[in-house]
């Protein structure tokens, strides 16, 4: 199953960094948030990625082409015609489609732009900047059995995003509000698993913005799922955000690592 990856806008709220990098590639550690991101979905198996690209793509591009150079020990022997000798390589069994999807194309937009490299089939959709704990597996599982056509995985951060409406069996998003102040409501927290019929709903226009006309249509015909999520969830929108990441990452407790060295 293809993972899509939101990585192309323009990341106004963290400026102090994404003026000279796309919001994905400002790091945790020593690594992309991206490079999080996909750690997490390939320790559940999940390693086809489509990385939407737009603003400074060229930067995630660059990341991606010299991936395996930097993860490796070289020698270079310039006496024998400049000869690469790669030592102790690491790989990650991931395959890697990167898509420019336009500077100021909308989410929705953005995904129907991929359409050809995902074909007739499921996939999984998520923000290039934020991590998680959530259950992929119990994500998925509940999704093939709810029959949806999308499914999102709710999460309960506070106030400051708009929130979702649910039924009386808590599993089908009936409508969104806009954003109030805290009082137990869930927002979309990404990490979304989507039917090949999403399309359906999409354009490739710019402004064709996922979270608005399509989901909330298909929320009015009871056919968006919510997996509510009650763990570990964070987004990377300003620099306090990152920083709380960088310090969980540098001081042992990073949730959302739960891959091996």
């Amino acid at each position: 199953m293809k993972v899509v990856i939101l990585a192309g806008g323009l990341g106004t709220r963290i400026s102090e960094e994404s003026h000279l990098k796309p919001k994905p590639m400002i790091t945790i550690g020593d690594q992309p948030i991206l490079w999080h991101i996909m750690k997490y979905y390939s320790s559940f198996g999940f390693n086809d990625f489509v990385i939407c690209c737009g603003y400074k793509g060229h930067i995630i591009k660059e990341y991606f082409a010299d991936y395996y150079l930097y993860h490796s020990d070289v020698t270079l022997d310039f006496s024998a015609g400049n000869h690469m000798t790669v030592h102790a390589n690491i790989a990650e069994p991931w395959q890697v489609t990167l898509v420019d999807t336009g500077l100021y194309t909308q989410t929705g937009g953005r995904v129907k732009r991929v359409q050809k490299y995902i074909g007739n089939e499921a996939f999984m959709l998520t923000y290039g900047d934020g991590v998680s704990n959530v259950d992929l597996a119990a994500l998925l599982e509940q999704h093939r059995a709810s029959g949806k056509t999308v499914t999102l995985t709710g999460i309960q951060p506070g106030g400051r995003f708009g929130v979702l409406d649910l039924d009386n069996t808590g599993t089908t998003v009936t409508g969104f509000r806009e954003k109030a102040k805290e009082d137990g409501g869930w927002i979309n927290g990404g990490f979304m698993v989507m039917e090949p019929e999403v399309f359906d709903c999409l354009s490739k226009d710019e402004d064709c913005v996922l979270e608005r006309w399509p989901l909330e249509t298909l929320a009015t015909h009871g056919r968006l799922g919510i997996f509510r999520h009650t763990g570990f969830w964070q987004c990377m929108d300003t620099q306090r955000d990152r920083g709380r990441l960088e310090q969980m990452w540098n001081e042992g407790y990073a949730p959302w690592k739960v891959w091996e060295e």
